[in-house]
């Protein structure tokens, strides 16, 4: 039997901009191979709105809930940025209403075709057709991850 493609449930959460969400930032980049030296780094602020939130007034955050993508990094529980006031266009990442159902896909549209990939071979891209109701809530445009 296939893994179910659609989840029922999508939590959804707005930006809070009451106050500034600063936090120490190194810009020398981190050695994922071999150390380097620290005494070079330059130590700043960033501010995680700034950096991730282009336009406030459409942006809001869904937490993942299943595997379809876990091949592009996305995985069961993290939070996703998404913002709405992006085109959806083909291979962008967005969350779809799909008559009804929430899903996370990658959007692939071959001639007038549209198509909801998932990034996970156990899973069967979903053919959009004139009978599915079908609902482009925004574009992923980051996923923040706890270890």
């Amino acid at each position: 039997m296939q893994p179910k493609l659609l989840i029922n449930t999508l939590d959804l959460f707005s930006p809070s901009f009451t106050t500034k969400t600063e936090c120490t930032f190194y810009d020398v980049g981190i050695q994922a191979g071999f150390p380097s030296p620290a005494d070079d780094f330059i130590e700043l602020s960033i501010d995680i709105n700034k950096e991730y939130i282009k336009n406030r007034d459409t942006t809001f955050f869904a937490r993942v809930n299943g595997h379809s993508m876990k091949d592009v990094g996305i995985f069961d529980g993290d939070l996703l940025i998404i913002d709405k006031s992006i085109e959806p266009q083909n291979n962008k990442i967005a969350v779809c209403q799909v008559d009804g159902d929430f899903t996370v896909k990658r959007i692939k549209i071959e001639h007038d075709t549209i198509w909801l990939v998932a990034e996970n071979d156990a899973y069967d891209p979903i053919k959009v057709t004139a009978d599915n109701e079908l609902m482009i809530w925004g574009i992923v445009v980051a996923s923040i991850k706890k270890f």
